[in-house]
């Protein structure tokens, strides 16, 4: 009995206190409680948006607030969103319309449904020279039905961006899940910076990038891949801490290209590490680990679009 309730109170701590979750939460876990933490639009006004005019509207400039997403909002267009605002789903959900994070800091996106968004607008969440974004709960996918460049990625971390967490997230049923750093050839720019936290997701039935770290810093615990072509790739110097996880029906989980990974505790199934041990042995902040063996049963279900707010 000790053991139940000691595994519920962790589950409740890494997921994000679902049943208590509010407009005002901030970043609880990964690097993007670093750097000053990430509040998003705490302490600005709350404004409820239903249409595309009055997201980019609610969305643009520095001030904080926090904007409701109160149903389905259509369109085919890239809106950019600036510093401190919070993007919260009320039964929200966002079609054909991509999100761009760009030179902005303190944002957080969470409990939103994202998808068909075309590579015209870029990815469904574009982050690019930006600090301190927190991407939560959130259900992100398009479809296979097309070629791999029909629609661009799901979440992508580019361009020297830094201090970001992506938690509790259902990523699904696409080609190109999840970039970090957008060249590798790219160490100039982005040395020192890409600090990227992946806890608690669900990638399924992805071609790839689930996720591939170009360059950067990487720690990913907790999530759970199912029905993928290839895992986690690692590539360009990228160092990455695995750590208590589980993949399944995935032939390459991890694959190298002068890339590092170390890793624990991970549950490979029928796939293989192919990646060279690196030097990332720890993080600089306090996380807990379920244990591969309970990692299943605490994302499938969960990750996504689920809080109640």
């Amino acid at each position: 009995m000790r053991g139940l309730i000691s595994l519920l109170v962790c589950l409740a701590s890494q997921l994000g206190a679902v049943a208590a979750a509010t407009l005002t939460d901030v970043c609880p876990v990964g690097f993007c409680t670093l750097n000053g933490g990430t509040s998003g639009g705490k302490g600005g006004a709350t404004v409820t948006v239903s249409t595309l005019e009055a997201l980019e509207s609610a969305v643009t400039g520095n001030d904080p607030r926090i904007v409701v997403v109160s149903g389905t909002i259509s369109g085919a267009k890239k809106i950019f969103v600036g510093s401190n605002k919070s993007i919260i789903g009320r039964n929200g959900k966002i079609v054909g319309i991509g999100l761009s994070v760009v030179n902005a800091t303190n944002v957080i996106i969470r409990n939103t449904v994202h998808q068909y968004v075309l590579a015209t607008y870029e990815d469904a969440i574009t982050i690019k020279y930006s600090t301190n974004v927190w991407v939560d709960h959130v259900d992100l996918s398009n479809d296979r039905d097309h070629d791999k460049d029909f629609y661009d990625g799901l979440v992508d971390v580019t361009r020297a961006s830094d201090f970001v967490t992506i938690s509790n997230s259902y990523l699904h049923d696409h080609w190109k899940g999840s970039l970090v750093g957008h060249s590798d050839n790219n160490q100039a720019e982005d040395s020192g910076h890409l600090r990227v936290t992946y806890a608690n997701n669900h990638f399924f039935n992805l071609y790839s990038r689930g996720p591939m770290f170009r360059i950067g810093t990487g720690h990913l615990f907790n999530n759970y891949w199912n029905q993928m072509d290839d895992g986690v790739r690692t590539r360009a110097g990228a160092q990455l801490l695995i750590e208590s996880c589980v993949f399944e029906n995935t032939n390459d989980d991890i694959i190298a290209k002068n890339g590092y990974a170390v890793v624990r505790d991970v549950d490979l199934g029928i796939g293989t590490n192919e990646s060279p041990a690196g030097t990332l042995t720890s993080v600089p902040y306090t996380y807990t680990l379920l244990g591969s063996a309970n990692v299943k049963a605490a994302v499938v279900g969960v990750a996504g679009a689920t809080l109640t707010l």
